[in-house]
């Protein structure tokens, strides 16, 4: 005897739950199809809903309409609230004839509806193609899960990398420059903290969390065009002439060749936001920036925040020309238009997110952080 064989065929025969109060049609049934599925029955609405919570693995429910206690409808609603409808097939066994009944009860999304007196052979071939083509439905469903998943991990891989890249970029950068390895992470962070507001107070520019990460991740690379800028400019203590502050401002387009080079798929939003900030986070709202002197809602709101973002860092930063700003006058300063006139909406999440960036500067200056 072979009883492993026996079990496994036992652990692999589909459950049909038949709900009926009339024993003779139960019995029918069951006897229909014991020899294939595995069979639980139930006399009213109420008992067939104590099956359906007992017995989740159930493939099909054979349900009459009228019963005692709780009707057929009643069981469908049960169901339909706890959607359970989309996952576990409902074959209506009636004896009332075609009318309201059937389409009320197509309208919570039955598999089919069978009338008695019914021929058993027609009903095991409906029930065998249905139980088989929501299986199907199920193992289409799994499968296409998995494929997000496995697309959903890469993706992060991928971003993982590209984060790395990115970060050896911007140090690459900042190793020759005079600022600190902190200036693109507080950058990345400031930039975040604005897009927050941006997103809970302008809804009008619809931005969405997938987009806050991407801007923050492309912030960093705003000054990457720096690398093409001679050392005696970069690393000049003093004020620069004319002619060299020409040759600074360079560093954005510089920055967006290289990007431009860089970067294969130039379609992506993450390479368009890149773009626009290496290029444009030097514009100014009066149109008195660089490189295109690009004004008003013709800035794109990318580079409109890491602008913000990069000159409050500057302020209070310290640097080989100057003493670092305390948080508070710094604050003041852009406020009040001593470093360039900045977007309205842009200031308005600044001042609040003005406890913010003060905590961020406090906890970075207190822990390296990523």
């Amino acid at each position: 005897m072979n009883m492993t064989g026996d079990y496994e065929q036992a652990m692999d025969r589909q459950q049909i739950l038949i709900v009926d109060d009339e024993k003779i049609n139960r019995m029918i049934l069951i006897d229909m199809f014991q020899e294939e599925y595995d069979t639980v029955e139930a006399r009213n609405g109420k008992e067939a809903i104590a099956q359906i919570k007992e017995h989740p693995e159930i493939s099909l429910i054979l349900l009459d309409i009228v019963m005692p206690i709780l009707n057929g409808f009643k069981v469908l609603e049960f169901m339909q609230d706890e959607g359970i409808l989309d996952k576990v097939p409902v074959i209506l066994i009636t004896s009332e004839t075609i009318g309201d009944s059937e389409d009320k009860a197509y309208s919570f999304g039955v598999a089919d509806v069978i009338h008695k007196p019914f021929y058993p052979h027609i009903v095991k071939k409906r029930c065998k193609n249905i139980i088989e083509l929501y299986q199907n439905k199920h193992n289409m469903e799994m499968r296409l899960k998995e494929q997000e998943e496995a697309i959903m991990a890469h993706q992060r891989e991928v971003n993982e990398s590209n984060e790395i890249m990115i970060d050896a970029l911007s140090s690459i950068v900042e190793s020759r420059s005079a600022e600190t390895g902190e200036h693109t992470r507080r950058i990345k962070y400031f930039t975040r903290v604005l897009l927050k507001y941006f997103m809970k107070y302008f809804p009008k520019y619809g931005l969405t969390e997938e987009q806050v990460d991407l801007i923050a991740r492309a912030s960093v690379l705003h000054d990457i065009g720096k690398i093409g800028i001679p050392d005696s400019i970069l690393l000049k203590p003093g004020k620069l002439t004319d002619e060299e502050y020409k040759v600074m401002k360079t560093h954005t387009t510089i920055g967006y060749d290289l990007l431009k080079k860089f970067y294969r798929d130039q379609t992506s939003e993450f390479s368009r936001y890149c773009f626009e900030i290496c290029r444009h986070h030097h514009e100014r709202w009066d149109g008195k920036g660089y490189p295109d002197h690009l004004a008003g809602d013709a800035i794109p709101i990318s580079a409109q925040i890491v602008s913000l973002a990069d000159v409050y860092d500057a302020l209070i930063s310290p640097r080989v020309y100057k003493s670092p700003f305390a948080n508070e006058v710094a604050f003041d300063m852009i406020m009040n238009g001593e470093c360039g006139q900045f977007p309205p909406d842009v200031l308005e999440c600044f001042r609040l997110a003005k406890e913010d960036f003060f905590v961020i500067v406090e906890v970075s200056g207190m822990f390296e952080f990523i």
